[in-house]
């Protein structure tokens, strides 16, 4: 597998080898990502104009594209610079005038010479009760009548890059396509009727009719399968090479899980009950486990990471918990304290804070294996860090935690299992593009005991209504936390917005009764105004979007978010689940500034109507897209060129048991299908799995 496959060498050839593409034509095609034949083969065009032949104008409805032969007749130039160039033509039945502004008489005069037959095409328009076809954009004489296709297709362009000069270049770079071999299940083929790939292209780039451009019309949702092919095959090949670097077996004895399950106030939901099973199995198995844990908000996500640590210290070995900032680390701890006391473990934090004699302590004691659990921070990674017997790490992954440093704590135990737990619902096309090379296990139930949150959607012209209940609230001995929005990206406008609405509260409130935290306070001053917070000396913490990450107050009860129509669904959800985790019935309210466009108060409703985190989500997902969802640029989420992780959701799953099946039945893929499958891999410049295969 040393390099490209021959029969691809013209796909991935210079443009400027295609007709009518030069140097400059290249150099404004990359602005598209087009950068060789291939990339023009997966530039599908995204509408399709009709240019049948027609007798004449004649009953017609307009405005419409149209396409007739002509008789050209008398030429009349502006009156005035810069005045429209008419000429008047006549068809079978009717005559009509040819507009062009701009345009130099002795170039008209060639292009269309008085009495001459030509075909024209292009939008008519009726003004001044007179047909008008303003800029034609086709006119040919009859004889070259085979140069305007009966259906065109239009193609995404970039300044400087024509539809003419597209379409000519695209069906220069169809006749290069090669025939390959089937990389597709025939089954599956002949289930959907999906024609041969070379075909599906040269169906795509010749649509006949709106049913042809959507994501349902077979050609397309070929190569849709395609592209979602090859990324499951690259995930597949990742996690088949990552349960092959062997793992450590670790087998739960039940001694200390059951300690901790026994003083429990409450039953385990049969989803934590599920979500343990699969991961104590992952842990006994000889290959190295790499699960996703992924629970909605309140769903008793921390119960089980601990139960799984405790499989590691039951099989006598460590277990490690990361989280992306300290405040979240020491949440953790503070979780974790009151079980690990149940259980009898040694539990320790170590963060960038740890200096000097007790840092060394610290690793001289996780070194000798008498710290049995460590939360911390990514100082965890540093090189001085070392564990006697790591077997499990887990990485509380807001979106914060890449793959990088997945592997590099894997590295300090070698071989150590990896879960990574996420607190945000993702919808199963994305679970599956993202981390489709993991296991995934779901908590979509909610622990008994957890009070539902009140939502409620309300204008800004309430807001002295609001602070009022506040204060009624507050006199309750209750707690509120107060997010005030990212005006915009610049962190000056954020603060003014944090900081009047801090001054205004404090005044009517009292001075010790507020706090606040934002992004650009020194770290020291934010924990500090946090730990106010926790510890009740402060009843109102007025913030930025700082605090939508796990941070745990059980005595809160009230969310009060500004603005909400500014933020995104998911990102609402989150900060709804930091209230109703204690015993009081908890409020949120949604504060709105009218007037609300069609999506703002879509969104606000769904929130009102459920809590659940999976159904936001599928809205999410339906109402953004699927890069704004998890922001494609840092989400790792691939970008597919034809594949739409919204509408073809159940592509994504089959592409990913369809890959994986591949793979167990034919792990070199040395067969004729896996042979298929190699050409696949080059075909979607996925290098990476090449590499995989050729080092497997």
């Amino acid at each position: 597998m040393s390099g490209r496959p021959e029969p691809l060498f013209p796909l991935f050839a210079g443009l400027e080898t295609l007709p009518g593409v030069g140097p400059k034509t290249a150099r404004l095609m990359a602005q598209l990502d087009i950068a060789a034949p291939r990339d023009l083969l997966f530039s599908l065009p995204y509408a399709v104009v009709d240019r049948r032949r027609r007798a004449s104008l004649r009953g017609a409805e307009l405005p419409a594209v149209l396409t007739v032969e002509v008789t050209v007749g008398a030429h009349r130039p502006p009156r005035s610079k810069g005045g429209a160039y008419r000429i008047h033509v006549e068809d079978a039945e009717s005559d009509f005038q040819l507009v062009f502004f701009h345009a130099r008489a002795d170039y008209l005069k060639r292009l269309l010479p008085v009495g001459a037959r030509r075909l024209v095409s292009g939008r008519v328009e009726l003004f001044d009760g007179m047909a008008q076809m303003v800029h034609p954009d086709h006119v040919v004489a009859p004889e070259e009548a085979g140069e305007i296709p009966e259906f065109e297709p239009v193609y995404p362009l970039t300044q400087g890059v024509s539809q003419k000069v597209m379409f000519k270049a695209v069906r220069a770079a169809l006749e290069r396509v090669p025939a390959l071999a089937e990389w597709i299940d025939a089954a599956q083929k002949r289930k959907y009727a999906w024609p041969d790939w070379a075909a599906a292209m040269a169906q795509a780039h010749a649509p006949e009719g709106l049913d042809d451009i959507s994501p349902a019309a077979p050609a397309r949702a070929r190569l849709a399968y395609d592209e979602l092919m090859a990324h499951q095959l690259t995930l597949a090949l990742a996690r088949k090479r990552e349960r092959k670097a062997r793992g450590i077996v670790s087998r739960a004895t039940g001694l200390l899980q059951r300690r901790v399950i026994a003083q429990l106030p409450y039953d385990m939901t049969g989803a934590q009950a599920r979500a343990i099973e699969e991961i104590a199995a992952d842990m006994a198995a000889p290959e190295r486990m790499n699960r996703l844990l992924q629970g909605d908000v309140g769903a008793g996500k921390t119960l089980v990471a601990f139960l799984a640590l405790l499989v590691a210290v039951e099989a006598g070995g460590q277990g490690v918990m990361m989280a992306p900032t300290e405040i979240l680390a020491r949440q953790h701890l503070e979780g974790l304290r009151p079980l690990a006391e149940e259980a009898g473990v040694v539990l320790e934090l170590l963060t960038g804070r740890d200096k000097g004699a007790e840092r060394r302590a610290k690793l001289a004691a996780l070194a000798a294996g008498k710290i049995q659990i460590l939360v911390g921070t990514h100082a965890v990674f540093q090189a001085d860090v070392t564990f006697r017997d790591l077997r499990l790490a887990i990485v509380d992954e807001q979106h914060r935690f890449g793959v990088r440093q997945r592997k590099e704590l894997a590295e300090k135990g070698l071989g150590a299992d990896v879960l990574v737990m996420t607190a945000t619902p993702i919808p199963r096309s994305l679970a599956l593009a993202q981390y489709g090379d993991m296991d995934v296990s779901v908590l979509d139930e909610k622990p008994p005991g957890r009070q539902p949150v009140r939502t409620a959607v309300v204008s800004t012209e309430r807001m002295d209504e609001v602070v009022g209940h506040l204060r009624s609230a507050i006199a309750e001995g209750r707690q509120c936390y107060w997010v005030c929005p990212l005006v915009d990206e610049s962190e000056l406008t954020d603060l003014t917005a944090a900081e009047d609405r801090f001054r205004r509260l404090r005044a009517i409130l009292g001075e010790a009764a507020v706090g606040l935290v934002h992004g650009q306070m020194p770290p020291a001053e934010k924990d500090a105004a946090m730990a106010d917070f926790i510890a009740g000396r402060s009843q109102v913490l007025v913030a930025t979007t700082v605090i939508e990450v796990g941070v745990n107050v059980p005595n809160a009860s009230i969310m009060v978010i500004e603005r909400a129509e500014t933020f995104g669904l998911a990102q609402l959800h989150q900060l709804r689940g930091r209230v109703g985790r204690g015993t009081a019935a908890s409020t949120c309210l949604l504060m709105y500034r009218p007037p609300l466009s069609e999506g703002g108060r879509r969104r606000l409703e769904v929130l009102r109507e459920t809590e659940d985190g999976f159904v936001i989500a599928e809205t999410d997902l339906q109402m953004r897209g699927a890069g704004d969802v998890i922001g494609t640029a840092q989400s790792g989420l691939p970008r597919f060129r034809i594949a739409d992780l919204e509408r073809q959701a159940g592509l994504m799953a089959e592409a990913q048991s369809d890959a994986r099946a591949l793979l167990a039945a034919d792990p070199e893929l040395s067969s004729e299908r896996g042979r298929a499958a190699r050409m696949l891999l080059w075909l979607m410049r996925q290098d990476e799995a090449i590499r995989l295969i050729s080092v497997g």
